[in-house]
This record gives structure tokens, sequence and C-alpha cells, in this order.
């Protein structure tokens, strides 16, 4: 049993890897975001077949719908006497009037046939006004077959076109291509419809009406090609034949504002399938409509380099005029932004906290390490893990080591530094109490004095809370985020953190009885069953 188990799961691991790179063709798949918008949902999601679909444009186009069985005209003769009449085309494509008599309408669209009953009624009647309205759709079938959810025969009104239909079925599959979508008509004629360019370039043509007897045919995605760089919407698109790298571009919504757009350089197999070979082609001396892609072509539009980059900082804090700054690259310092343009420190300044963050350049990659131990209880963590995670804790990405003391108080040079763009300058408050917190009578500030110490600071607070572990008590340096046992305490800043730790509260004799109890209870459930399933084997 367990060998038949593993076999299918085998068969349909192997089975998902076939579909996968069948679909892919070992390429990255179409990634454009508009294909989500198709794929399959659930069918109580979906609207019921028998739900009318509304035409996409709203208004009937007539040169473009096609009359056919079952659709309702409505026309108006007027002159000596008015006549309306409301008449349907029969089974056999035709519309037959009274007086009139019979008007072929089979294959005509909106248009023609209006044209078409106007002069067969000019020719009973002389010195009329015509009036001629579509008034009601025929329902028509159509089959949606292929690489869909569902495929299906779906009847639908006359004015529906393509992307209603498949936004009102069951939707198509991830794998499905939309840029080569194929309809045979019942006369044998078929289309090639691109979906993404009605989507992308409102081309009508591209979402078609559908008429009865339609096959409609959506294949997996064989072919693809990919456009990179600075264009709107950069992806993997489906390769579509004879389509030119400025249709691509088109299709992607066109050059950013940062393209360097004299340049377009097409990547392409050769003829042996395997070595890849690039063409740079100038858009000032060759017209990119007419270079034909090629499938698995890379279309790759460049960025102009260093383009409109900030070169920008800004100070937040105790300053005279916070806010953002103009510098220049690989010249500003540190103490020209602070003292000449934004008017130096305020009295309320701290230098000592004060710090810079840099966020341009900076690794913000996780630390798989780090990322580990989060997930594992202190008791099993080693003392090495315990410490490396404690200080990976405190680390904070992007900050610089700045004295800000040293520079301004001491003139020490070395520590003006050049800024870069993107760096932000943090001057916060000056703060001048120690904050007790924990298992104290009155948590809170308390004035710093620096002969005080750390039990005075516990005395100040009203002294010990009854739950209180005195013997654990810790120091939370403000600077360095660095806990310190009461004993090993040297000095204590303002902005530092008394922290009096609470006794765990011992459990209860009812509560452990009662959770052994119900231990034991199913521990002697699980033998009993185990003993009853022996002997069971052994009469047998």
């Amino acid at each position: 049993m367990r060998h038949r188990i593993l076999k299918s799961i085998l068969f349909v691991n192997l089975l998902l890897v076939t579909l996968f790179v069948s679909v892919n063709n070992g390429q990255t798949a179409p990634n454009y975001g508009e294909r989500s918008t198709f794929f399959g949902k659930d069918s109580t999601l979906r609207a019921l077949i028998s739900t009318p679909i509304s035409p996409t444009d709203g208004v009937i186009n007539p040169d473009e719908y096609r009359l056919g069985p079952g659709d309702k005209l409505f026309i108006s003769i007027s002159g000596v006497a008015e006549t309306n009449l409301s008449l349907f085309i029969d089974q056999e494509g035709f519309l037959f009037i009274p007086k009139v008599g019979t008007v072929d309408l089979r294959y005509k669209t909106l248009k023609e046939g209006k044209e078409n009953i106007r002069e067969k009624v000019l020719k009973s009647f002389r010195d009329v006004e015509i009036s001629i309205s579509l008034v009601d759709f025929r329902n028509i079938k159509v089959n949606l077959i292929g690489n869909v959810a569902k495929p299906s025969v779906y009847v639908v009104p006359g004015n529906t076109r393509l992307m209603d239909l498949i936004l009102n079925s069951y939707g198509v599959l991830e794998s499905s291509d939309i840029r080569n979508i194929k309809i045979i008509r019942t006369d044998g004629s078929d289309l090639n419809i691109d979906l993404l360019s009605y989507l992308r370039l409102g081309d009508n043509a591209q979402n078609p009406y559908l008429l009865e007897g339609d096959r409609i045919i959506v294949n997996k995605v064989d072919k693809v090609v990919a456009l990179y760089g600075a264009v709107l919407y950069p992806a993997t698109y489906e390769y579509v034949d004879g389509e030119s790298v400025q249709h691509l571009i088109d299709l992607a919504g066109g050059y950013v504002d940062r393209a360097k757009t004299d340049t377009v350089e097409v990547v392409s197999f050769e003829d042996d399938y395997k070595t890849l070979n690039s063409v740079f082609y100038s858009t000032t001396k060759t017209d990119l409509s007419a270079i034909q892609l090629k499938r698995s072509d890379k279309v790759i539009v460049r960025e102009i380099p260093e383009y409109l980059i900030d070169q920008i900082v800004r100070i937040d804090g105790f300053v005279k005029y916070p806010g953002v700054y103009k510098i220049s690259e690989s010249e500003t310092r540190l103490k020209e932004v602070i003292l000449n343009m934004a008017g130096g420190f305020l009295d309320k300044a701290s230098l000592k906290s004060s710090f810079i963050v840099r966020t341009v350049g900076v690794d913000k990659s996780e630390d798989p390490e780090f990322e580990r131990l989060k997930l594992i209880p202190r008791a099993d963590m080693t003392d090495d893990e315990y410490d490396y995670f404690k200080a990976k804790s405190r680390e904070k990405k992007g900050r610089l080591v700045v004295d800000f003391e040293k520079l301004f108080k001491q003139n020490d040079e070395r520590e003006n530094i050049i800024l870069k763009r993107g760096d932000r300058i943090i001057i916060p408050e000056l703060v001048n109490y120690v904050t007790v917190i924990g298992q104290v009578v009155q948590p809170g500030n308390i004035i710093h004095k620096p002969d005080l110490t750390i039990y005075d600071y516990i005395d100040l607070a009203g002294g010990f809370g009854w739950r209180a572990v005195e013997s654990d008590v810790r120091l939370v340096k403000a600077e360095t985020g660095e806990w310190i046992d009461a004993d090993d305490v040297v000095l204590i800043e303002p902005g530092d953190i008394v922290w009096v730790p609470e006794e765990l509260p011992p459990l209860r004799f009812w509560e452990v009885f009662t959770d052994i109890i119900t231990v034991v209870g199913q521990v002697a459930t699980i033998v009993t069953a185990i003993v009853a399933v022996i002997i069971a084997v052994n009469k047998s």
C-alpha cells in the first residue's frame, strides 16, 4: 500500500513538472498583470450562463454587428400615412416586409442591412422618411474550448463580444495563451485574436462580436518574448507571429520618462537555437515597426544613467530649520548641513543621542540565522546562539557611528563625514531623566543625578513591589539597548532604563493535578486500544 501511495505521489509530481515545462518551454511564462483577470474561479463566483451578458461597449457598432435569424428590427415609414413595423429575421436570414417584399440579410452587418432595407422600401414608396433600428437581439450558440477551465457550449445574446464570453465563463487556465486565441466561423473563415491588444491599445478588432456557431479555441502558451527595462509594463509576453518590436513596446505602455530612447537592443537565438546574439537598433535610423520579433526574443530598453537622482538629505528634530536640503555628491559634509543650512542646534538638542541613518547602499537582505533563531524558544538556544540573537536584535541597519559631541564640542573633524543622498540626520530632544519600570511601587521618570546608584532610583520610585525579583535587576542603556546586571553598572546616564522583573506566579495545585489526571487518562485509553488490537490479531 505504501509503495502504491509513493508511486502516486511521484507520478503527480512528474506530471506537474511536465506541465510546467510544456507551458514554459524552458522559459519564463507570461507574467503581465492582466492575465489573472481571465483565470478560472470558483463557479459560485461566476455569473450563470443564463444571465444576460451586456455588450462591452454598451452600444452596438453597426459596422461590426452581423445580423442573423431572430434579430428584431423596428421599421418606421413616414409619408402620407405612417407605418410602424416590428419584424424578425427568419431562420434563413431573410426579412419579410409587408407591401414591400423580402430582403436578403444573410451575412450582412447592421449598417449594410439598413441600407438594403432602405433601398427595398424606396422601390415601393416614394417621398417617404425611413427609420430603421435594432430593438432586440437573437440568442446564439458558441463553443469555448481548449485550455479553459470548463470547455462548454454557451448560449449568449447576439451582442456578445469575445471578452464578454470569457469573463462570464469559468475562465481560462494560468497556462493559457490569450494573445493567440483562434475563432473558427461556420463559413470556414477564422480570426486570430490578441485580447491584450484590446485591453492595452483599445483595438476593437481584437474583441469581435461572436457569431452563431463560432468555435473559440484557447491554446496553451508555447512561445514567448520578453521586454525588459525602461517601459511602462516590462514583462514576458506570449509570442505573436509577425509582431514588430515597436508594437511590443507600444503594447507595454511605451517608454517611461527615464528611457534611453535612441537605441533598442534585441537579443535573439541564432539558427542553432543555442547561441544568443545582440543587435542594437538606432531608433533615428531604423523603423522598429519593420523589425519582426522571433520566438524567445528579448527586447531591452536601457535607462539614462543617473537620471533625476535627488541629491537630498533630511534633518529631523531639534535644529532651527528641520527639513530637506540639497547636497553636492562627494562634497557636502555633516557640519556644513547642520550649521550653515539648518541654522544649528536648538538648546534642547541632545548631541549625545543624535545619529545618522543611511538608506542608500545599505544591505537590507535578511539574515537566515537570525530568522531561524526567532522561531526557537530561549530554553532551546545555546549560549552562543542567544548572544548572537541579542546582538542582531539590537542592530540598527543603516545607522552610522558618528560622535556629534566630539564634532561640535571638540571640533574633531574625523567625525565630519561626507553625506550621501537619502541620509537622515536625527537630532532628538535632550533627556534629563532615568526611567524606572517593572515591579516598583511608583514606576515612571526620575530626574537624573550623577551620584545616584541603581538602587537609589528604585528607592525614589517607592521601592520594590511585592512580586519583584530583587536579585535580577537590570539597567538598559539608552544608546545601545544593552542589558547590564545591577552589580555590573558603572555609570547611569540620562535616558537609561532601570528594569525590575516580576516573579512568575506559582502553579496552582488543582490545575496541575487536573492536567496530570487528564494526561494519565489519555495514556490509559491508548494502552487499552493497543491491547485490544493485539488480542484481536492473536485470535485471528
